[in-house]
């Protein structure tokens, strides 16, 4: 099985190429899903009242947008946020690599997460692939999903510049063109993966 991670930084489309690599019989987790289960839980709520206060909506859901706020202004606060949800979101992607060399040892196995490389954890992976877009391809696809220039800004800012990211990529996917583009790129990196099996 071949242990790949895949990364890139806010709207470079990440997402849409786990799910191309989906579709091609790939198996992919994606951490932003498991951080959002992990929220669900009253042990991980708990620590975030403790450290954050009231981030919380009227029926006892964590806010995300108002935590994201909060993150996003305070690297202090970032960091304590990521102490609490990284260490479970790291051992639940390797349980499923575990899972997947179980089921099908020639396997190609993805972990979609954002923040690979800021947290070291690229380390644990056979294969980088990063996803980019230019900064103003970012901003243009954040504000369509309805944020300010500045919110854009300030969320791209808050992660590593993609010009570094791409430095650590085995491979790299230029998210600029079509999605028939895209499809193809992913093709191609899908049978250089299979063949390392």
């Amino acid at each position: 099985m071949v242990k790949v991670g895949l990364t890139g930084s806010i709207a470079t489309g990440k997402s849409t190429v786990a799910e191309l690599f989906r579709q091609l019989g790939a198996y992919v987790i994606d951490a932003d899903k498991i951080v959002h289960s992990l929220l669900e839980q009253e042990e991980i709520k708990n620590r975030i009242k403790e450290e954050f206060g009231d981030v919380f909506t009227t029926d006892g859901k964590v806010d995300r947008k108002k935590l994201a706020n909060i993150v996003f202004r305070d690297k202090g606060k970032k960091k304590t946020l990521e102490n609490i949800l990284h260490p479970e979101v790291f051992k639940k992607i390797q349980q499923f690599f575990k899972d997947v060399e179980k089921k099908d040892p020639k396997g190609v196995a993805i972990a979609e997460v954002p923040l690979m490389i800021e947290t070291g954890s690229y380390k644990h992976y056979d294969q980088i692939i990063v996803v980019y877009a230019p900064l103003e391809t970012q901003i243009e696809r954040l504000i369509k999903k309805g944020m300010s220039k500045e919110e854009a800004l300030s969320r791209i800012k808050a992660q590593m510049p993609i010009e570094e990211k791409v430095k650590y990529g085995d491979f790299v996917i230029n998210n600029t063109s079509t999605l028939q583009e895209l499809k193809k790129q992913v093709e191609d990196i899908y049978q250089k993966l299979k063949e390392m099996v």
